[in-house]
């Protein structure tokens, strides 16, 4: 009883967030189209939490300040695998001319450090002990809203994260390298077998799979952009790039279950739809 309660809490979230998204993104943009980052001028940098590096904030003509807090699960906040690759490609693109600044804050050096060395990510990154670079500009306080690519002159031009969301990331490349879209596509609809799928009881430290079957029910083919997952102990693949109108594939999503107790987990697919993503939700038990 306890955990239909508590699923049914999550649904309930589900659909107010889903309601308020758009009025919050454009409020969100409005508010801060434009607006001038301030960085404290003694802000110190390391390597993997620990290790002093000098590293100066560059007069770029474009950088990117993503900032992390210290609510929620780091590792699903992060997901740096998907900014190594982000930042690759724009480097290859721009010849390395655009920095990204990581800024942290940390409640478990230990944690932070370990997940830097398992990620191999070793980026100079700048803890915010005491929330001072918060503190300056009063970041929104989602994660969605805490990344930003600046100017020349620290005013933002894109707000939003761009591993989390694959339409933001659009937008940060057009900025960034003048990036378009070769070709224009026809909208059409995605539907999935299931919107939620209850993955039951997952052991800790072993990985749930499961198939998501998905149906092109529009009358254009649809072309798969790519997935964003909720967290990074979520991972969607499939052996497929486009869906004629009609047609159907697969989805295997797997789920690393990390730490005891109810989880919600969502994938979003994106491509040539109405709203850019359709989301698939996953609930379960780790034991």
């Amino acid at each position: 009883m306890k955990q239909l309660l508590y699923i049914l809490f999550l649904l309930f979230l589900l659909a107010a967030c889903r309601e308020d998204k758009k009025e919050q993104f454009a409020r969100l943009v409005q508010e801060w189209q434009g607006k001038e980052i301030v960085f404290p001028q003694d802000m110190a940098f390391t390597r993997f939490v620990t290790e002093q590096v000098e590293y100066r904030i560059p007069d770029a003509e474009y950088k990117v300040l993503i900032y992390v807090d210290s609510t929620g699960c780091t590792s699903c906040k992060l997901q740096l695998p998907k900014w190594k690759e982000l930042i690759a490609h724009v480097d290859s693109a721009t010849n390395s001319n655009i920095p990204f600044i990581f800024v942290f804050q940390s409640k478990d050096d230990k944690e932070l450090r370990y997940i830097l060395k398992r990620d191999n990510f070793d980026r100079p990154v700048c803890i915010d002990r005491d929330s001072r670079l918060d503190k300056l500009n009063k970041f929104p306080q989602d994660i969605t809203f805490q990344t930003f690519l600046l100017d020349q002159d620290n005013k933002v031009k894109v707000i939003g994260n761009p591993v989390h969301n694959l339409a933001v990331r659009d937008l940060y490349l057009k900025q960034m390298i003048g990036m378009r879209d070769k070709e224009v596509l026809l909208t059409t609809t995605l539907e999935p077998e299931k919107a939620e799928y209850n993955l039951g009881m997952v052991k800790e430290g072993t990985i749930k799979k499961q198939t998501v079957t998905v149906r092109n029910t529009g009358t254009s083919v649809f072309k798969l952009k790519g997935f964003t997952t909720s967290c990074d102990c979520t991972e969607a693949t499939c052996d497929w790039k486009e869906l004629q109108p009609g047609e159907s594939g697969t989805i295997t999503v797997s789920y690393e279950a990390e730490q005891p107790g109810d989880f919600y987990r969502t994938v979003d697919i994106y491509g040539n739809l109405p709203n850019n993503s359709l989301m698939v939700s996953f609930i379960g038990t780790v034991e």
